[in-house]
Formats: C-alpha cells, sequence, structure tokens
C-alpha cells in the first residue's frame, strides 16, 4: 500500500514497558517541524489511573475489539497478554497521514514490525532499548501504576520483546532521556526529508 503525495509518512516506536518510549513520544510531539500526530492504539485492557477513552486508548471490551477485527478494522493488533488486547485502528492511520502530518506510533514488537512489513518505505520503526535490566525494573516501580504481579509480568515479557530489536530499522538506547530524544528526532528527520 503506497502513499499518495502529501500524505504524512508513518514513524513507529516500540519498546518493553518502562523504557521510556511514551515520554520520548510526548517530547517529540512538541517539535512543530517534525509535522507529528499521535495513534492512539485501541486496547482491551481496564483505564489506568486517569486515563480517558479516545485520549490514552481506544477502551473496548473484549467483545468489542474482536468484532473490530473480525471487521478488519485494524492495521495491527497483537494479544499482548493473556485476554489483553492492544491494535491500532486503520481510521486513525489515516485520519493524522491524510492530513499531512506524520504519524507516530506506539505500539508492540510484532505490531511494530508488521506496520512495517504494510507499509514499507513509507514506515521507519525505532527501538527504545533500555540500559539494562535492573534499570527497567526501577522505572517500572517508580511509575507507581502497576502491581508487583504486573510488574513481574512485563519484566517476563521483556525478555521477548528484546528479542525482536535486531528486525527494527533504528535502536536507540535510553540511558539518558535528552540524548535518546535527540537521537530519535534526528533519525525521524532524517526519514521524512526522503
Amino acid at each position: 500500500m503506497n502513499q499518495k503525495a502529501g500524505k504524512g509518512k508513518i514513524i513507529v516506536l516500540s519498546a518493553p514497558s518502562g523504557s521510556g518510549k511514551s515520554t520520548i513520544i510526548r517530547e517529540l510531539i512538541k517539535d512543530p517541524s517534525l509535522h507529528l500526530g499521535f495513534s492512539i492504539s485501541a486496547t482491551s485492557r481496564q483505564p489506568r489511573g486517569e486515563e480517558k477513552h479516545g485520549k490514552e486508548y481506544f477502551f473496548f471490551t473484549e467483545e468489542e475489539f474482536m468484532r473490530n477485527v473480525e471487521e478488519g478494522n485494524f492495521v495491527e493488533w497483537e494479544e499482548v497478554y493473556p485476554g489483553v488486547c492492544y491494535g491500532t485502528l486503520e481510521s486513525e492511520v489515516n485520519r493524522i497521514t491524510e492530513s499531512g502530518h506524520n504519524l507516530i506510533m506506539d505500539v508492540d514488537v510484532k505490531g511494530a514490525l508488521n506496520i512495517k512489513k504494510r507499509f514499507g518505505r513509507d514506515a521507519v520503526t525505532i527501538f527504545i532499548m533500555p540500559p539494562d535490566k535492573k534499570t527497567l525494573e526501577e522505572r517500572l516501580k517508580n511509575r507507581g501504576t502497576d502491581s508487583e504481579e504486573t510488574i513481574k509480568k512485563r519484566l517476563q515479557k521483556s525478555e521477548y520483546e528484546l528479542s525482536f530489536s535486531n528486525q527494527f530499522d533504528h535502536i536507540v538506547i535510553n540511558d539518558d532521556l535528552k540524548d535518546a530524544v535527540s537521537k530519535v528526532e534526528n533519525t525521524i528527520k532524517e526519514f521524512i526529508s526522503k
């Protein structure tokens, strides 16, 4: 599926939970020269803390989520944890790129690779690598949004996610937030200038 002239490009960030990708995306969106629009993902999980439907995520019941899958409304989706699905609605991709903005996406590793496969040269994948497992665990605990059990699951999942990093177009280690933001920003600028 090729883009029409004037359509924005797709930038996909992926990382284990706690690697800082959401923080990096929030910083990047502040840069008007990147012309970024953020894709709101859909999920079948419950909202955390102050999260709102249509802002952080589109929150669906498991049944609603699967109905959207069956109707072909997702460009990618994945059951990330048993009974917990995440996906990107095609309507979100079109909403951003057809307005001429570049779409920045925060998706799981398999979703990122599926988007790259589907959109080819119109998409770039960037893996945000935590400096080490201990730092990742500390970041998850310091967020204060997850139970000990959830943190344990996220750390187990991180091993799996890290195994996909070599399939991404770029890897950025987030050991210093300002430096990581700068590296991702430069990667995006190079990609959108092509």
